[in-house]
């Protein structure tokens, strides 16, 4: 059986409001606006006549990955658990990763969604049976199931950008893991998530918007790794960036600009003054 190749895009936090814990699950309420980017990681699956799985993690970023205690593992545990693969299938599957691990970028989150939508291409996922799965494999993992550009109103309603906009950005990753629950472990300053629906009918609303907002958890993340404030403001000096902002719970971090060309000038001065980071242009998809 020959391999299948699928791609397992990345995602951006363009604004991040982080809410009280709710009593129903213990999980933090939040809202925000999040795009996926055409940088992602490269899957390949086959099925083998083996007695258990074989799963490989190779690339860039792959030393930052569990070998046995992994999002890919957790998910097709999930799936036969709930009977989605038999239990006498086993699978070869390599992951290049090419998306920083621990950055923000929701890595993990979109490789379980990756295999996943692989395994169940045939079949319409229920509400019911993404809470399922999104119970084990992490609130992210929602929106990888979604448009590629959602409002998140909060933890649990999702609303599709009806008119998909085009931006591009300047990625920056300073190679230092950043821990989730430890970033949200220290957060204290409880934004109260409203009920309420932003114009991002037209690029120039929706900048408007994003320029007011921020990244709840992005005052943790200062504190605790300084040197990440010398990459927000160096994006923030390029010419035509819109804006700069860690996405999600830190470390990557972004900078916002409307055309390529504008970009692709800001990423050569990105990469003059920060050599030894990883650095990329990401483009909405």
């Amino acid at each position: 059986m020959k391999y299948e190749l699928i791609r397992s895009y990345c995602k951006l936090n363009l604004f991040l409001d982080v809410g009280k814990k709710l009593k129903k699950n213990k999980l933090h309420n939040i809202q925000s606006l999040v795009f996926l980017i055409n940088l992602y990681d490269k899957i390949k699956i086959k099925r083998i006549q083996k007695s258990k799985d074989q799963i490989k993690f190779s690339g860039a970023f792959a030393h930052h990955v569990k070998k046995k205690d992994n999002s890919i593992f957790r998910s097709l545990s999930l799936l036969r658990e709930s009977g989605h693969i038999k239990h006498n299938y086993n699978y070869n599957i390599e992951v290049k990763k090419q998306i920083p691990a621990f950055s923000g970028l929701g890595g993990g989150s979109s490789n379980s969604a990756a295999i996943i939508k692989y395994f169940m291409k045939k079949k319409k996922i229920s509400l019911s049976g993404l809470n399922y799965f999104s119970r084990t494999l992490g609130s992210d993992f929602k929106l990888f199931f979604q448009s590629n550009q959602v409002f998140q109103k909060n933890l649990y309603k999702l609303e599709n950008i009806k008119r998909p906009l085009q931006f591009y950005f300047i990625i920056v990753y300073p190679f230092i893991k950043c821990s989730t629950k430890e970033i949200y472990s220290n957060f204290n300053s409880y934004e109260k998530i409203k009920n309420k629906n932003y114009n991002l009918s037209s690029k120039v609303k929706m900048i408007e918007c994003l320029k007011i907002k921020n990244n709840s958890l992005e005052k943790i993340v200062l504190r605790k790794f300084p040197k990440i404030v010398k990459i927000l403001n160096e994006l923030n000096q390029i010419k035509y960036c819109q804006f700069s902002r860690i996405t999600g719970s830190g470390s990557a971090c972004f900078g916002l600009f409307l055309t390529k060309k504008s970009a692709e000038l800001g990423l050569k001065k990105i990469k003059k003054k920060f050599p030894k980071y990883w650095c990329v242009i990401g483009k909405t998809i």
